[in-house]
């Protein structure tokens, strides 16, 4: 029998993705949208068999009537307390109203389990919904993909194209990170929603790769040297991290304020996925490391 799935966030680029992903499994996908979200982004859902379907986080007896019939709700909200803790609290009452019942949180990062709370803000806010959610009788899954690969191209200090350099803390060298592309996210996302029962967290990596191991596969490609370089001790990192948080309030309000980004990086030295749970959908094909570089990084000949 075909499942109905509800997607929040289903406007966003991981939600969409998820919602076609969904769609190409034979799901019927409703989206949930707000009345001022982008009129183009709800007629590309419409046009790819996705339904949308309107309701406020403020009006629980309309996110009722979104919910109601759905087999799974996926969270793919991205935003501050407001949207992580406060509309996914929402969502969830009323999931549970209409009787839904398997909700998969927006976790969509690393395992925040380990971490010393503080230590990231935007984890913080995830922990926080977890506890509400773990407090009801609904099933909750949550994925844990590492870090979005997309970040391999943005010139941070863990892979800087622009100067051949990858960054670490720490000792931290051969430390493997864990990393899941967009597509392999929003296709496990979708297998695991179409499920009857999953385990409450699921951990995912199209690669894990260490600096050391990152730099020979992108050697290999461009035939050029990156230099492999320690960027600081990691308590000196966390010392970093917590002053430029002091100089920057406004960045409270920022969903990735400089700190918060550097945040997320520390995280990344800090963690690693226990262990992986791909193969639990056989038919995903997972991004390799040198695959995924080979979209962005100038290959050499």
């Amino acid at each position: 029998m075909k499942k109905t799935i509800l997607v929040a966030g289903a406007t966003g680029h991981l939600g969409s993705m998820i919602c076609l992903a969904l769609a190409e499994r034979g799901a019927a996908v409703k989206a949930l949208v707000r009345p001022e979200s982008d009129p183009e982004k709800i007629a590309f859902l419409t046009r790819n068999g996705i339904a949308p379907v309107s309701a406020q986080y403020s009006d629980l007896k309309s996110l009722a009537e979104a919910c109601r019939g759905a087999d799974c709700i996926i969270s793919a909200l991205a935003g501050l307390g407001e949207v992580i803790v406060e509309h996914q609290s929402a969502l969830l009452d009323a999931a549970i109203m209409s009787g839904v019942k398997r909700f998969i949180p927006s976790d969509f990062c690393t395992d925040y389990n380990p971490l010393v709370p503080g230590e990231n803000r935007n984890f913080d806010l995830r922990r926080k919904f977890k506890a509400y959610i773990d407090g009801k009788t609904i099933a909750a899954t949550s994925v844990f993909n590492g870090a979005f690969a997309d970040i391999l191209k943005y010139n941070t200090p863990i892979l800087d194209l622009k100067n051949k350099t990858i960054g670490y803390w720490g000792e931290q060298a051969d430390w493997k990170l864990d990393f899941t592309t967009m597509e392999n996210t929003a296709a496990f996302t979708a297998e695991t929603a179409l499920q009857e029962k999953t385990p409450r967290n699921l951990h995912i990596a199209s690669f894990q790769v260490s600096p050391n191991s990152l730099a020979q596969i992108i050697e290999s490609i461009t035939n050029e040297h990156f230099t492999v370089h320690k960027i600081s001790e990691l308590d000196q990192f966390a010392k970093f991290i917590w002053k430029q948080r002091e100089d920057n309030p406004s960045g409270e309000m920022e969903l990735y304020a400089k700190w918060q980004q550097a945040q997320y990086m520390y995280s990344m030295f800090t963690t690693q996925h226990p262990s992986l749970d791909n193969q639990t959908f056989k038919l995903i094909e997972w991004s390799s490391a040198a695959d995924y570089l080979r979209t962005f990084i100038n290959q050499a000949g």
